[in-house]
């Protein structure tokens, strides 16, 4: 595939990823079983900071950032749509969608936020436009120290959770599953979307594959 179709349907990729991930971010507050780990982090640090929620988050991403260095990572155009894109989606799909009546309508809507979750972060991880500040320490520990995906989400996860609960933010059972469940989710799902036509890991192994194929006859021999 040429460069330039690449390049707009991996934009593409990235944008449905960031609009799935604030849908899935609703979905979940909308279940009302437990708030994401982050989000219980930035309640926790309300109590603590003369600051609003928003003001938080966003400088809560800054010090992440930070955390990046000796991680190794990059940020890219992906880690600035994150910050822009996935409050304006969760928004609209908050607007749209209403808390459902009953637990187990509830429960429901709160495995859906989940999987779309795991789902949002792989599409657009691997669009491979970077990642937003959080997503970004999971693949940072994941290419410095070789630890799985899912380990990697999962110690993220936890860790966040027990500093916002100490720190007085609201945990639920949704929150404590969340944590332990999105790592081994998202694991499998990482190379699905790494491996599209137009993927930038799809096209680095064709121009390998033609650097190494022989180009004569005598260099077959």
């Amino acid at each position: 595939m040429s460069r330039g179709p690449a390049l707009t349907l991996r934009f593409v990729q990235l944008v449905v990823g960031l609009f799935l991930y604030g849908a899935s971010t609703a979905l979940q507050v909308r279940a009302v079983v437990g708030v994401s780990s982050w989000t219980v982090l930035t309640e926790g640090l309300e109590r603590v900071v003369p600051w609003s929620f928003g003001l938080i988050t966003v400088v809560s991403s800054g010090v992440i950032l930070l955390l990046w260095i000796p991680l190794r990572q990059r940020p890219g155009i992906g880690t600035l749509l994150n910050a822009l894109a996935i409050g304006p989606s969760a928004d609209l799909v908050l607007w749209l969608v209403p808390s459902p009546d009953g637990l187990w309508a509830r429960i429901g809507l709160f495995v859906a936020g989940l999987l779309l979750l795991a789902v949002a972060t792989a599409f657009y991880i691997g669009a491979g436009f970077g990642t937003g500040a959080r997503d970004g320490l999971m693949v940072g520990l994941h290419d410095r120290l070789g630890w799985p995906v899912w380990l990697a989400r999962t110690v993220v996860e936890v860790s966040v959770v027990i500093v916002g609960w100490i720190l007085g933010g609201d945990v639920g059972v949704g929150t404590v599953i969340a944590a332990f469940a999105i790592g081994p989710v998202v694991q499998p799902l990482m190379p699905v979307f790494r491996r599209f036509p137009w993927s930038p890991e799809r096209a680095g192994s064709a121009r390998r594959g033609l650097e190494a194929r022989p180009t004569s006859a005598s260099e077959v021999a």
